[in-house]
């Protein structure tokens, strides 16, 4: 792991006793200066026995201020209680529960979804940071089949992943070209909120858990009382929810919101899976008529370690996947072969993608198969490809293929 000193934030932290800090920690100053340390930084993580830690394209690093070298479990629950503040669901959940959420603002520098959890008896956070800005369709790179997205009057449209591979970037693009092109109501229930959406063509109106609403399920049955055309659901936690968005989406709204399954085959098992087995048929039947979109997302590691590459997976509402979907999946008949042969419709699905990464030099070949739905398939399609290689490595051929070293994150089509 990469360790840099760091001259720190201001006289607060720098002490010499720092197991009982008696005026706290200055979060914003501390917030400010990890995040100047680094480039590209998208996690801050505060654990007892180590430094505070930036993530940066996936790796940790270790930014060792004066007089917080190494935190303590005073230091981590200082650190909560400052980021809690006066909230006391936070509060009362971390003590229930042993974890809460909670987002966080720093004026000036940005937001940030926090996670406090309780681990070996002391407590641990990790802050995601959320981007001032929204971002948009060219700047994430996303395929035009996803901004058909923005476009749809009603059904559901799901994105999936890991994570932290960027699903909330990617529906936050969406939203924001809704607000920008449609004259319309969008509802989003959020835990936390995390992109700030303001009105423009669009009226905006976003719920926070908690503060706004004591759960998706009450937030989303009230929603269809407050006349909105667009509703984001920021997690499809449980079978409450999910039958909440499949009425909306019957009764003409269009429902947003994401999972975390892998890729659409597990999505539609998951969502299938939260009811009782008497119920299921009825479910995929339901489901088939209103799903219009599932993308699934994961983010791959440049080749040379210059960062990360997000591929989609795109499934679109067919007759073909409506039916796959309704009647359940089985020879031949795959959700994985419809996203195969309805390239023409703009679906894709990841092996073809990791496969276009690897023959274009952007990511290494053993990655590729690493993070690839059926490796055994894609090595026999980069059988020529892995030849090639080998016979260029024999001739003391190994020119660099890595692409552009300096463009860290991006949406390849």
């Amino acid at each position: 792991m990469t360790t840099q000193a760091q001259s720190g934030p201001p006289a607060a932290t720098q002490q010499k006793t720092p197991a009982a800090p008696a005026q706290g920690i200055p979060m914003p100053q501390l917030v400010t200066a990890m995040l100047k340390a680094k480039a590209g930084v998208s996690d801050l993580i505060f654990s007892p026995g180590r430094a505070p830690q930036v993530e940066c394209d996936g790796q940790l690093v270790e930014l060792k201020f004066k007089g917080l070298e190494m935190l303590l479990p005073a230091h981590t629950e200082m650190i909560a209680k400052e980021l809690m503040g006066t909230a006391t669901h936070p509060a009362h959940k971390l003590e229930a529960e042993g974890s809460a959420d909670l987002s966080y603002a720093v004026s000036g520098l940005g937001r940030f979804r926090v996670n406090i959890f309780r681990q070996r008896g002391s407590l641990a956070i990790v802050m995601r940071v959320i981007p001032n800005d929204i971002p948009s369709f060219d700047h994430l790179g996303l395929p035009p089949t996803v901004g058909e997205i923005g476009d749809l009057r009603n059904g559901i449209a799901l994105v999936t992943g890991p994570t932290g591979s960027g699903k909330s970037s990617t529906l936050a693009a969406v939203i924001d070209k809704m607000n920008r092109e449609r004259a319309i109501h969008i509802l989003t229930i959020e835990d936390p909120i995390e992109f700030l959406h303001r009105h423009k063509k669009s009226t905006v109106h976003q719920r926070e858990l908690h503060s706004d609403t004591p759960t998706f399920a009450l937030a989303l049955r009230a929603s269809l009382r407050q006349a909105p055309k667009a509703i984001l659901v920021g997690e499809m936690r449980d079978r409450e929810t999910i039958e909440i968005a499949l009425e909306a989406s019957e009764t003409g709204h269009l429902v947003l919101s994401t999972l975390h399954t892998v890729d659409a085959s597990k999505t539609i098992e998951r969502i299938v899976g939260t009811f009782p087995l008497s119920e299921q048929h009825s479910v995929r039947v339901r489901f088939s008529k209103s799903f219009r979109f599932i993308v699934s997302q994961r983010l791959l590691p440049r080749k040379g370690g210059k960062g990360r590459v997000a591929v989609l997976e795109i499934l679109k509402a067919t007759m073909r996947t409506r039916e796959y979907v309704e009647k359940g999946e089985g020879e031949g008949k795959s959700l994985l072969d419809a996203m195969r042969d309805g390239s023409t419709e703009g679906m894709q699905h990841f092996d073809a993608e990791i496969e276009r990464l690897i023959r274009a030099g952007t990511i290494d070949y053993e990655t590729g198969l690493t993070y690839a739905t059926n490796p055994g398939n894609l090595r026999l399609e980069l059988a020529d490809f892995a030849e090639a290689e080998a016979e260029q490595r024999s001739a003391g051929n190994t020119g660099d293929v890595s692409g552009d070293p300096n463009e860290t994150v991006e949406i390849i089509r």
